[in-house]
């Protein structure tokens, strides 16, 4: 399945727009676009140009996934394409008809957080010298990953490549015991396998040597963040089960009191949700694995509220105020339409959401998602969120927890 991120429709006259005469006139067809993360590490994803009548489309080719961004300003010579879910923006100038710079910005990561951001139009892989060198290694399959190795932050992890014998084209994700890397796409060339994605909020790039059989590499998430990585093959490796990381210390009931959007007090239990089914939801808007698990359950409510479904999302939040937090929210709340409840937790700290949720062992991702019974007690609680990319894994999640929300429904 193609994917696509729907940037934006602007409206144009021949080459250009009104709003302060700023001109956009591009090829159509596929560009690459690249973010530069240091001297010697640029992470590369697919573009695609296209224009109906008298609108320009922007598409960012990177897996299964469509994210349309439909609000956008124009400052000076420069054109600012915000994301809706996450609090960042491409911004831009056009060069030439082939040819556009300028920089992405991730607010979450604080006002100064930029990185250079260019595209060209032209007809090649993801990584250009795929091209040339099309009897790359095969990674297809499921690999024991280990990220930052011999460090005291070494976590496993469970990598799954698709690509075709023959094929430079590498696609998949990895998995982790707190959620997902998304929708990867990338090339095998010679020895070596190259990776990367952007999302809104994520800008990974993973690059790995075949040594042997082994992968040896280097994880960048934009550039904040950095880590070297190893897998072997192995097709049974599973990480512990999400059902299995979060638990009750002992056999209280959950509780908590904390704020709505606007600011009232919000206690549960209450009398509302007394007899029903009720998910609990840690999040923040920030965070692509908890986007996959809303959109999620924005179906599972519309499904089987009415059969006596609640959901309550609490968030934790980037930004300063109480304030800040409530505006991240409805936007997320207001963009996909959500009807069950919201709640603001704070700032977007983990160990704050373990004080207030101080009945469970601790909170080690955002998400996690509390399942409780008409009776009022926990009967799962899932941490992180496996999403579409990853799937058989989502495929299986959604089977069970469908499964799981009838049985409640029906004791």
């Amino acid at each position: 399945m193609k994917v696509a991120f729907i940037l934006i429709f602007l409206a144009v006259s021949s080459c250009s727009f009104s709003q302060n005469a700023v001109r956009l006139c591009l090829k159509k067809g596929k560009w690459i676009a690249e973010f530069k993360l240091s001297n010697d590490d640029v992470l590369p994803f697919n573009m695609l140009v296209d224009k109906k009548g008298k609108h320009f489309d922007f598409s960012v080719v990177n897996g299964n996934e469509i994210i349309h961004l439909d609000s956008f300003l124009v400052v000076n010579d420069s054109v600012h394409l915000m994301f809706p879910f996450f609090n960042s923006e491409l911004v831009f100038r056009v060069n030439n008809k082939k040819s556009t710079s300028g920089y992405w910005q991730n607010f979450n990561k604080g006002k100064d957080y930029k990185i250079p951001f260019t595209s060209q139009r032209k007809k090649t892989s993801r990584f250009s010298d795929a091209k040339k060198k099309t009897n790359g290694i095969n990674v297809n399959g499921k690999w024991e990953v280990v990220f930052g190795s011999n460090t005291t932050s070494a976590y496993p992890a469970v990598g799954i490549f698709e690509q075709e014998e023959g094929s430079s084209k590498v696609t998949g994700t990895f998995l982790t015991e707190t959620g997902d890397y998304r929708f990867l796409a990338g090339n095998s060339i010679g020895d070596s396998i190259y990776l990367s994605c952007f999302d809104g909020s994520h800008a990974f790039l993973f690059k790995a040597l075949n040594t042997g059989g082994e992968l040896k590499g280097e994880f960048f998430s934009g550039t904040h963040w950095h880590s070297e990585w190893e897998a072997v093959r192995n097709e049974t490796i599973e990480l512990t089960s999400p059902d299995d990381l979060t638990y009750l210390k002992d056999s209280s009931t959950i509780n908590f009191d904390l704020k709505n959007l606007d600011g009232s007090s919000f206690s549960f239990p209450n009398s509302e949700t007394k007899n029903k089914v009720v998910i609990i939801q840690i999040m923040g808007t920030w965070c692509p694995n908890c986007l996959d698990e809303t959109i999620f359950y924005k179906n599972l409510y519309e499904k089987y509220h009415d059969q006596g479904l609640e959901i309550i999302s609490i968030g934790y939040e980037t930004g300063d105020t109480f304030e800040q937090h409530s505006a991240n929210i409805l936007r997320l709340k207001n963009k996909l339409g959500l009807d069950f409840t919201f709640l603001v937790g704070g700032n977007a700290r983990k160990d704050l959401a373990s004080e207030h949720f101080n009945m469970l062992n601790k909170i080690i991702s955002f998400p996690t998602s509390i399942y409780i019974g008409r009776d009022g007690k926990v009967k799962r609680i899932h941490t992180g969120f496996n999403g579409p990319g990853t799937g058989d894994y989502y495929t299986d999640y959604v089977q069970a927890t469908n499964a799981l929300i009838e049985y409640l429904l029906a004791h």
